[in-house]
């Protein structure tokens, strides 16, 4: 992943949901300079990907 050419924050964001989705979208708005919120309802977060034993297609184990 390229850097950032300055270390200034250019403003926050707020990203609703702790899934994996809502955790790449944190670390890359992060690595775009930005102040990142991660909020989740639940009280841990990786979403349904966390409740899965193996995925698909290489029946990799998930945990």
């Amino acid at each position: 992943m390229p850097e950032h050419s300055s270390n200034k924050v250019s403003g926050s964001v707020m990203v609703v949901g702790g899934g994996i989705a809502g955790m790449q979208s944190a670390l890359d708005l992060a690595n775009s300079g930005y102040y990142v919120y991660l909020v989740e309802k639940s009280s841990a977060i990786g979403g349904v990907m966390s409740q899965l034993d193996k995925t698909f297609p290489t029946n990799d184990c998930a945990m």
